[in-house]
């Protein structure tokens, strides 16, 4: 079947031709930038640039190259950019060589990227060329000859004798028209240099044949590498053949221009070389689109460890920093891991070869993916890196990936590798990786074969035009060429064999290819299976949702974790907050107004497929790893595609060429004529469509309102793009710190009321650590843009390393935090600590950390003390500081935009944060306590010998006696500054020794202050410690609840009076309860619906995942929590004839009600009532005899509190209350209408408290030390 390009130029094969090289016309010219060197006029530093210039011989420097010719000029959808494609064709500029030099071709391929996300690819084979141009011949003599005169003046200058004339060097003009203006004079004065020519590096026209680069390279819509290198290299083996071509060059570069279409999806085209035809294949709609750039060579050069932490690093969008001396390695790697996202796509910029004069975009403060050539014997210490805290440095040549710190583990790594390397092994290849792969030089002989009938077999075979008589025979043909010698064939030409062996290494690296794509698509089909479900869908058109696609949630992220095991979430908390995810998420979203994307559409139908084997009966938590079951089917459908042609195009054929042109001249490559290349007849209608992507009006709305960087602007070098690049850094930077807090702030806020007691939780714990991750990143390179000095690898520790020595010149050394020996004599708050505090304490953190490690700390550390901002502030006023480190372009130094970027980091001062506490665990943190007395009985402390324990999420302090003190007012205890840090503060127990002639005091509140965070936690008392006095307890144990640093409040907290806003509520219900409940209208309703929100809190708490529940403590013994809930239910209608006594308890009853049930049951009186003596009357009488035998003195009130919470745990609560209400003494202790008398009720609690049964409660040891149950 015959095929022809009938359509636009996006139907087509190949977009443009292109030749590169030397303009004799404007003659040489330095690269500046490949070259890194040059020649100035004028000014001081004239000589200095003059003898940088001249350092290395011409032969090995670099010099600017042209855009010689290029066909069509423009087309609609891809216009040509010149200066761009000139750049990546030679990125290194000119090179010219001499017959004693290696001349092999070389091939690389580049890569272009559009604003909209698209790409098209270039595919370059470059080659050296005899120069014959006379100018450029004389140039090329006359920079020799000043080289040598140059390097010899230097020599003398360097000698102590020739001092006084090493200022008479002679001096150069300005070298842009040196090809086109040589001075005669200049040789006769330098005719005695020819004594060092024949050296490395020198030329001598007389006997050197000079060589000059020059590069053929074709645009092409898709990345076709295999047939658009194999039409480059006949493209040019027929210029190097003695043999002229069947027809003119301009014959075939016309025909791929505009006859040969795009293979349709699904099918393989067959078109004509110069020499043989070429095959090419695309995949169908079901099938992973086209990617022939070769990943068995990615991995057989990094390994598969190292591949998998690469892909890793691109998904987190860490910046990706590709080092190779072979161009064509940067590409295949960077275009290995580009077709691995699938189906996500790369949002940030994606350059795998930046020449030098494109370095400055190594300064980019957001995610790229770059590649740059390693120089000759260069080191990677000599890269200018301005920001590594987030950088993934791959070494290709050296076969090593260094990545950021922190970086998880991509989900079920070991499985992973172990099915990769299967692969890898049945095609022959280690999985351990450092085997170099074949070099990217091309072979100049030709392909051609000496028999035609041969090579019509071949074209048969392909085409699977032979059967099994003909097959038998090509077989043997092929056999007898093997023994016959048949490898020397005339004219340098290719054997049978070989081309065989070719196509058979074409096709296995094509299997290998799809297969490796198939696991890792595989893989990400089984962790986002079920995306769909947690999309959120609240928009009504398109419009409204991308006017308010910032403020809204189009991804239920909470829950999705919620449903991942474990071993995943630390790496999908941090994937699921990537552009690139987030763009995924926003497709599925506008595909209920538009089109769907291709890659997503695949995705989808993948999806659906697998679905159909899915019973759904599988935990998804704990789903085992399976291996991916596609891989024989994806790699026998491009099989059959390689092995038979489905359609072929139309021939090369003569064209209307002028009388003359066209002639064959070996060795050179022609000039084309371009009017029968610049012209092509446009078609009436398209036949092959064009499935590289969506045009309709809605998803244009979408791609416009995306606001990422212009991709086709980076590779402008005028000042003016360049400027305007930094201008685009600038604001993204400032947008993405706006939209970071904000999102901070939304999310921190639920977190809250989760911690407090107060509501849903919206975030994890560590979805939160995700986030703080992203804001340091952030800051990382925020403090990277622009830097010019910089010590270690991140730039924000550097620049507080600067401040800190400069500080340290003239200001007298502040006093480290939790070395503070500040008391509270004047009952306030410790101050502060400063930014330089906070950075001595990180220096002297026993962690280990590196530069990127300590910066982390410091922040977390600021942000926790709600200090970030402030510090920040402070950290810039220091002008010259940020001048002497920085670049006129950087971030630091744009005074409106980082004002508006600091009062964002500012806004994060309104919630609390406990990250520095709870992510660097095992640092040693002082705490402060105060114990705040009632201030009518406070002298009553100075005869208390009291003792505190304080609690949190990592352990205890033990107990710790405070100091006696009879003249002051409040305590201090300083705990040991080897104790560990207690995380979150949770509980305290309080106790004194019942020792002194007035051993008790009437304790308000205890405050916890930690030195080093500046977290403040109070522990609400309100009752009486001391025998005698309230319920008689020596011991309380407390409720902490944790107080904004800096609050108005903390003074006067401090000063023993407490304001009535904080005043306890404890207090408050517990002094006058018994009169509350005989005097106060509470109604029962009122008592029910109070019990029914403290179970409903503690059902709540235990349904959600484990890293989003609040404190237990809280919800069992807090404010509204079930003990004083129940406590409350137990109260209501309760008979006392103390109408004048100060409390009325609940345990008084209970241990009534126990003794009474004993007693019955010793006098046999239980027969006669409702109760049955069984294990629920049993156990009752056990708990609260051995709450009573606890050598603890913890009261009345401490004594129910325990009792409820014991029942709880262990599932008796809801047998004991009915049993109580049951109880003889229950009719005369209570009224007729108290709650605890009515059966319903009871029934009502009895049930509530029996749906708790289900959970595994632990209780803290706080709350149950000394009691052996």
């Amino acid at each position: 079947m015959n095929a022809a390009a009938t359509g636009s130029a996006s139907c087509r094969f190949a977009h443009y031709f292109v030749v590169c090289g030397v303009d004799a016309e404007t003659g040489l010219e330095p690269d500046d930038g490949a070259g890194r060197w040059s020649i100035k006029m004028g000014g001081g530093g004239k000589e200095k640039h003059v003898r940088e210039g001249f350092e290395h011989s011409p032969i090995r420097r670099s010099f600017k190259s042209k855009v010689l010719a290029h066909y069509p000029e423009n087309t609609d959808r891809n216009p040509f950019n010149k200066d761009a494609v000139n750049m990546l064709c030679m990125p290194r500029g000119l090179s010219f060589r001499t017959q004693a030099d290696r001349l092999d071709p070389q091939f690389h391929s580049f890569t272009i990227a559009f604003d909209d996300g698209a790409r098209s690819y270039g595919f370059v084979h470059t080659f050296y060329e005899e120069v014959t141009s006379p100018q450029i011949i004389t140039a090329m003599q006359t920079l020799y000859q000043m080289h040598h005169v140059e390097h010899h003046s230097s020599s003398l200058a360097s000698s102590p004798s020739s001092s006084s004339s090493s200022a008479s060097s002679p001096s150069t003009s300005s070298m842009d028209s040196l090809a086109s203006s040589s001075d005669e004079s200049d040789a006769e004065s330098l005719a005695g240099v020819s004594g060092c020519l024949g050296c490395v590096g020198s030329f001598d026209p007389a006997r050197d044949t000079l060589y000059v680069s020059k590069a053929l390279c074709i645009v092409t819509p898709l990345p076709f590498l295999q047939a658009s290198r194999q039409f480059l290299v006949q493209l040019h083996q027929a210029v190097t053949s003695q043999t002229a071509p069947p027809l003119p060059l301009e014959s075939y570069i016309h025909n791929i221009l505009y006859e040969v279409p795009l293979p349709p999806p699904g099918r393989s085209l067959r078109f004509h070389g110069v020499q043989r035809t070429i095959l090419c294949q695309r995949p169908g709609p079901g099938e992973l689109p086209l990617g022939e750039y070769p990943l068995g060579d990615a991995f057989s050069l990094l390994g598969v460890d190292n591949m998998v932490k690469l892909l890793t690093c691109a998904l987190l969008e860490t910046q990706v920093l590709l080092y190779s001396q072979d161009y064509q390695r940067l590409m295949t790697v960077a275009e290995g891991i580009s077709t691995l996202l699938f189906p996500f796509q790369w949002q940030h910029i994606y350059l795998p070869i930046i020449s030098a004069p494109l370095h400055h975009l190594l300064d980019a403060p957001v995610p790229f993916l770059m590649g740059i050539q390693r120089r000759d014997g260069a080191q990677r210490s000599s890269l200018h890196l301005p920001h590594e805290a987030n950088l993934c440095f791959v070494d290709i040549d050296n076969h090593y990936v260094e990545a950021p710190e922190d970086l998880p583990l991509f989900p079920d790594h070991t499985d992973l590798i172990q099915e990769l390397s299967e692969v890898l092994l049945q095609f022959g290849l280690p999985p351990q990786g450092g085997v170099i792969t074949k070099p990217t030089t091309t072979s100049s002989s030709s392909p051609r074969l000496n028999s035609l009938v041969l090579e019509d077999l071949m074209e048969d075979r392909r085409n699977g035009n032979l059967g099994g008589e003909e097959l038998a025979v090509l077989e043997r043909l092929q056999a007898l060429a093997r023994r016959c010698g048949g490898g020397k064939m005339s004219d340098g030409g290719k054997t049978l064999e070989h081309v065989f062996e070719e196509e058979e290494e074409e096709l296995k690296a094509a299997k290998l290819n799809i297969q490796l794509r198939e696991v890792f698509a595989g893989r990400f089909a089984a962790m986002f299976g079920r995306y769909d479900d947690f999309v959120i869908h609240s928009a009504m058109d398109l419009d409204s949702w991308l006017s308010n696609r910032e403020g809204m949630f189009s991804f239920d992220k909470g829950s999705f974790l919620s449903v991942q095991p474990t071993s995943h979430l630390h790496f999908l908390s941090r994937f699921l907050e990537t552009s690139m995810f987030s763009s995924f998420v926003d497709g599925k979203v506008i595909s209920r107004w538009a089109d769907r994307e291709p890659l997503q559409q695949l995705f989808d139908s993948r999806l659906e497929r697998e679905r159909l084997y899915d019973t759904g009966t599988e935990d998804s938590r704990r789903c085992p790893y399976r291996k991916c079951t596609t891989l024989f089917e994806s790699a026998q459908a491009i099989e059959r595609r390689l092995l038979k042609a489905d359609h072929t195009a139309i021939h090369p054929h003569l064209l209307d060429m002028r009388i003359g042109q066209g002639r064959h001249h070996p060795g050179y490559f022609p000039k084309l004529q371009t009017d029968v290349l610049a012209q092509a007849s446009e078609p009436k209608r398209s036949t092959v469509s064009d499935h590289s992507g969506v045009d309709n009006e809605q998803r244009q709305k979408y791609t416009f309102a995306r606001k990422n960087l212009r991709q086709s602007k980076l590779l402008d070098l005028s000042p003016q793009a360049i400027t305007q690049t930094h201008r685009e850094f600038v604001d993204g930077l400032l947008s993405e710190c706006r939209l970071k807090t904000k999102r901070m702030l939304k999310e921190r806020i639920g977190k809250e009321s989760v911690e407090l007691g107060q509501g849903e939780a919206s975030i994890t714990g560590l979805q939160e650590n995700t986030l703080i991750h992203g804001l340091c990143d952030l800051l990382e390179r925020t403090w990277g843009h622009g830097l010019q000095v910089k010590q270690g690898k991140s730039a924000l520790w550097s620049h507080l390393l600067h401040y800190q020595a400069a500080q340290s010149k003239t200001e007298v050394p502040a006093e480290s935090p939790g070395q503070s020996t500040k008391t509270f004599d004047d009952g306030a708050l410790p101050l502060r600590g400063s930014l330089i505090q906070d950075m001595r304490f990180i220096q002297t953190m026993s962690e280990g950390l590196s530069d990127v490690g300590q910066a982390r700390a410091w922040i977390h550390l600021a942000l926790e003390k709600k200090m970030l901002s402030q510090h920040l502030k402070e950290l810039l006023t220091n002008q010259e500081l940020l001048r002497q480190l920085y670049k006129p372009h950087a971030f630091l130094l744009c005074e409106e935009e980082r004002e508006q970027f600091l009062f964002h980091l500012l806004s994060l001062n309104t919630v609390d944060y406990l990250c520095f506490t709870r992510v660097f665990t095992s640092v040693c943190i002082p705490y402060r306590v105060v114990i705040i007395p009632m201030k009518k009985l406070s002298i009553a402390m100075a005869t208390v010998n009291p003792w505190v324990c304080v609690s949190g999420e990592l352990g205890d302090s033990g107990v710790r006696q405070i100091p006696k003190n009879t003249q002051e007012i409040f305590f201090q205890v300083g705990i040991h500054p080897s104790c560990k840090n207690l995380g979150r503060l949770s509980t305290l127990q309080l106790g004194q020794e019942n020792s002194g002639l007035l051993a008790k005091c009437l304790i308000d509140c205890v405050v916890v202050y930690n030195e080093i965070t500046g977290h403040t936690y109070k522990f609400p008392c309100g009752r009486w410690l001391g025998k005698g006095v309230g319920d008689g307890s020596l011991e309380r144990v407390l409720i902490g609840q944790l107080v904004s640093p800096g609050a108005e409040e903390d003074a006067g907290r401090l000063t023993g009076t407490p304001p009535p806003e904080l005043a306890s509520p404890s207090q408050s219900v517990r002094f006058c309860s018994w009169i509350t409940f005989l005097f106060s209208p509470f109604s029962s309703p009122l008592l029910q619906e109070d019990m029914r929100e403290a179970v409903n809190n503690l059902v709540k708490h235990f349904h959600k995942p484990e890293q989003e529940r609040g404190n237990l403590t809280v919800w069992l013994c807090g404010e509204g929590g079930l003990v004083l809930s129940l406590e409350k239910f137990l109260l209501h209608g309760f008979k006392s004839n103390r109408l004048f006594q100060r409390n009325v308890f609940v345990w008084d009853f209970v241990e009534k009600a126990v003794a009474s049930m004993e007693t019955a049951d010793q006098m046999g009186d239980l027969h006669g009532s409702t109760l049955t003596k069984g294990l629920p009357c049993d156990s009752l009488c056990h708990y609260v005899s051995a709450i009573n035998a606890s050598p603890r003195n913890i009261g009345k009130e401490g004594k129910f509190q325990l009792f409820v919470c014991l029942g709880i745990r262990d599932r008796l609560l809801s047998q004991w209350l009915p049993l109580l209400s049951e109880c003889p003494l229950t009719a005369r202790t209570y009224e007729d209408g108290a709650l605890l008398r009515d059966r319903a009720s009871v029934h009502s609690l009895s049930r509530m408290l029996h749906t708790l049964n289900e959970f595994n409660i632990t209780l803290e040891t706080a709350l149950v030390k000394g009691v052996d149950l």
